[in-house]
């Protein structure tokens, strides 16, 4: 039996974060939200659906996956797989079968939720949103010959190779710095494409201009540290 674990860094999402946990499969073992100094009622709606709510009061969604990450190692039994997944109800939580069906079926390593463009609500991804992935992703094609076509926070990895990838970054560039580091490790991945539609509630990213620039900072400052240690 595979035992799977999910991740939700939320922050200020109580709005979405009930219909989000609710709508996850039965199939997984744990729900982990991970509230990111909310400060409104994300923590007790995410526990009412079931959840188990940490608490972490350094902002950032990097800060909060790991949040999530040393809760999980310091549980006697640890999970085949985990999964990240947003808490605004943008990605639709019952497609975790297709995101964990290639590690559970063909033994894939990595696999990422691809927001593709066919299966996206009108207005779901920003302009800058839709540019940033365009331009990470050539980038990784360009320096590291990487087949990824997105940076979509819905994944999946198995637990042992998350590990492996020692994860640091803390802010807005957790998310491309998994995807450069499983290709440094040669990680076996691959994309399945998915649908995607508008957030509840305004991006705390992508809904601003200083967090759109800090995201593109971010990413592209991993990608071209990478590049260089080629």
């Amino acid at each position: 039996m595979t035992h799977i674990k999910v991740i939700i860094p939320a922050y200020n999402e109580a709005d979405s974060i009930g219909l989000v946990v609710n709508a996850i499969p039965s199939l997984v073992d744990e729900i982990i939200v991970v509230s990111n100094n909310s400060t409104d009622n994300t923590e007790i709606n995410a526990k009412k659906a079931g959840a188990t709510v940490l608490t972490e009061s350094n902002k950032g969604y990097g800060y909060a996956c790991l949040k999530g990450m040393q809760y999980i190692a310091e549980q006697p039994s640890k999970p085949d797989i985990i999964v990240f997944l947003d808490g605004d109800y943008s990605d639709f939580p019952e497609e975790l079968v297709k995101i964990v069906a290639p590690i559970i079926n063909d033994n894939i390593d990595f696999v990422i939720g691809a927001r593709d463009k066919k299966l996206r609500e009108k207005g779901a991804m920003t302009t800058p949103q839709i540019f940033g992935n365009w331009l990470a992703t050539s980038l990784m094609r360009l320096f590291f010959n990487a087949k990824f076509t997105d940076l979509g926070p819905f994944r999946a990895i198995k637990y042992d190779k998350l590990l492996a990838l020692n994860m640091e970054d803390k802010t807005y560039g957790w998310t491309v710095e998994m995807q450069l580091k499983a290709l440094k490790y040669d990680f076996s991945y691959t994309e399945v494409p998915l649908n995607y539609r508008n957030r509840i509630g305004v991006s705390k990213v992508s809904g601003t201009i200083k967090g759109a620039i800090f995201a593109g900072a971010k990413i592209l400052g991993w990608i071209f540290k990478y590049s260089i240690k080629k």
